[in-house]
């Protein structure tokens, strides 16, 4: 965890076990800043505000399938 970040704004590793994305119904990733929930599938985008996911198709952004390769990165 990056120091000065306040723990209850983190999103819990078991918590995301749990997302998928509110489109396709397909597992989410963490992005590698930890700023974002990815669903390849449906190649976009969810913010992470305050540790919160907001999985609104409303909040999401597009993403192209060159940034989902960079923004998931060392991820499974």
């Amino acid at each position: 965890m990056p120091s000065g970040v306040d723990p209850r704004h983190v999103l819990d590793v078991r918590t995301l076990e749990m997302l998928v994305c509110p489109l396709t119904k397909t597992r989410l990733i963490l992005s590698g800043d930890h700023t974002e929930l990815i669903s390849v599938a449906a190649r976009l985008a969810f913010p992470i505000n305050k540790g919160v996911p907001l999985l609104s198709l409303d909040e999401a952004r597009s993403v192209e399938p060159d940034e989902i390769k960079t923004l998931t990165r060392g991820q499974n």
